[in-house]
């Protein structure tokens, strides 16, 4: 069995929009599975967010940050569930990310590979990215090349060392039908079952 943490980003506390179904969704996959699952609720956090590079280095994380980082310290897999905003994550989800992305917990300096000197201290995690967009999904993978997603994927996930890092993309979330909507909550719950 697979220890799955979800990362529900959706910067709206209690619920209520389709981001929040799909964690629901994949939760419900995971535990019919017997994976183990802890969640963390982005817009129930209370967190200041950095304003220098001194505070990321060398700051204390506040107790919320500290304990989304045992989380994600014993997690195997991490999912992280956000709206396309602007073209990207949502400024809470970001400012999360930057809090608990810090030198000595997801990366840092030591003893790295080939004698680096950098250290990626999530290795060995895998991830999923689940976003939802009012545009239709193509558009926003072949138009605008789905750069916030490539630069999670690359320069936060893998540059923490977890890979492999897979994606879903769920477009024209506005005008969905509800069948193609149990479609999408049918397709989270099996990835749930299969921790990928």
């Amino acid at each position: 069995m697979t220890r799955i943490v979800i990362v529900q980003g959706h910067p709206t506390p209690g619920g209520g929009h389709y981001c929040h179904a799909l964690a629901d969704a994949y939760a419900e996959g995971a535990a019919a599975a017997g994976h183990e699952l802890r969640r963390i609720e982005v817009a129930e956090l209370d967190f200041p967010l950095l304003r220098s590079r001194q505070e990321w280095e060398a700051g204390t994380p506040p107790p919320a940050i500290a304990q989304a980082q045992d989380a994600i310290g014993w997690a195997g897999h991490l999912v992280i569930v956000y709206p396309l905003w602007l073209g990207t994550m949502p400024a809470l989800l970001k400012g999360f990310l930057e809090q608990t992305m810090r030198p000595g917990f997801a990366v840092g300096g030591g003893r790295g590979p080939a004698g680096t000197g950098w250290r990626k201290g999530l290795a060995g995690r895998s991830a999923r990215i689940v976003v939802t967009m009012g545009m239709p999904a193509f558009v926003y993978r072949w138009y605008f090349g789905a750069h916030s997603l490539r630069s999670l994927e690359r320069n936060v996930l893998a540059f923490a060392g977890i890979r492999p890092c897979r994606h879903s993309l769920v477009g024209m979330v506005e005008g969905m039908g509800d069948a193609k909507r149990r479609r999408w909550l049918d397709r989270m719950r099996a990835l749930g079952r299969a921790a990928r």
